[in-house]
């Protein structure tokens, strides 16, 4: 049986907000799996236990770049250690120039962006100048390239800590710009349905059946409950089932069609999403300093 400490309760209230007493329970029933723990509290108290597990947890920017015709954009995260440096001039231009990059050049990947041309030297050399000029680590994290089939909306939010790019056939200015910001608010994972993980929507279903179960209704009615939580689900995390945040009694979907317009893709990125920032006492940290010091 796995010793549970109290920074491993406390690690999982964080990411579930459940009550303490239930987070030292699912720890002891997984004995001590975090990942498992976490699933157990959801099969037990449902979508209080949703509460985001990809917290951002890492400094940095968004940087969105759109052509003048709308027909080409990049977004690019670039990460730092603290928000003083993600408000650093020198660390947002050098963003925006990579998103300019990424549009312009197309590279593969992020090691091919750090090998393109900029500012005399490399997107690396640059960038290592900027970390020996600012002493923080900077990385280049993700990128994304659009070109679009209609036209681009773009949108930056909450400090440039979340950017989102969208490609809207039909329709008009403002139709893509409230689809933008509708994205950046509610995060949808895919555009369709299809386009959801297989293995997700199999973990739902096993996560659903689980709770279903314990309600001890006869298997019809569970087979029912199940199938309703997985399109529920699929609603929530997908663009065109989600309902419109200016106007939660239509969804995105049924909004496009009034419009005569469609959604060809988009891309969102939130800063730090899915990283674990450390956590620094710094009470502890002044101590051992002033310990060595003596």
């Amino acid at each position: 049986m796995a010793e549970i400490t109290a920074s491993m309760v406390k690690e999982l209230r964080d990411k579930t907000d459940a009550p303490m007493m239930e987070c030292k329970k699912a720890l002891a029933e997984a004995n001590g799996d975090m990942a498992k723990a976490e699933e157990i509290l959801r099969i037990k108290l449902g979508n209080k236990a949703t509460k985001a597990a990809s917290r951002i947890a890492a400094e940095g920017v968004v940087a969105v770049y759109l052509s003048v015709d709308k027909r080409l954009g990049a977004i690019v995260e670039v990460n730092c250690e603290t928000d003083f440096v993600a408000k650093n001039e020198d660390f947002l231009a050098f963003a925006g120039k990579l998103a300019e990059l990424v549009a312009v050049r197309s590279p593969a990947d992020v090691e091919a962006l750090c090998a393109l041309p900029m500012e005399g030297g490399t997107v690396e050399e640059v960038r290592k100048t900027l970390v020996g000029r600012i002493g923080e680590n900077i990385s280049v994290r993700r990128f994304a390239r659009l070109e679009a089939r209609g036209q681009l909306a773009s949108y930056v939010h909450a400090g440039a800590k979340i950017g989102v790019l969208v490609d809207v056939v039909g329709g008009d200015e403002v139709l893509g710009k409230d689809l933008a910001m509708h994205i950046a608010a509610a995060k949808p994972m895919a555009l369709t349905r299809d386009q959801v993980p297989a293995d997700l929507i199999r973990k739902e279903r096993e996560i659903a059946a689980a709770k279903a179960a314990e309600t001890g209704k006869p298997a019809p009615i569970v087979e029912k409950m199940v199938e309703g939580a997985v399109q529920k689900f699929l609603k929530e995390v997908t663009l065109l089932g989600q309902p419109f945040v200016k106007d939660d009694k239509q969804t995105v979907e049924a909004l496009l069609k009034s419009k005569g317009a469609t959604v060809t893709g988009f891309a969102l990125f939130v800063v730090g999403e899915g990283i674990e920032k450390k956590q620094t006492d710094f009470a502890a940290e002044v101590m051992a300093q002033a310990a060595q010091a003596r």
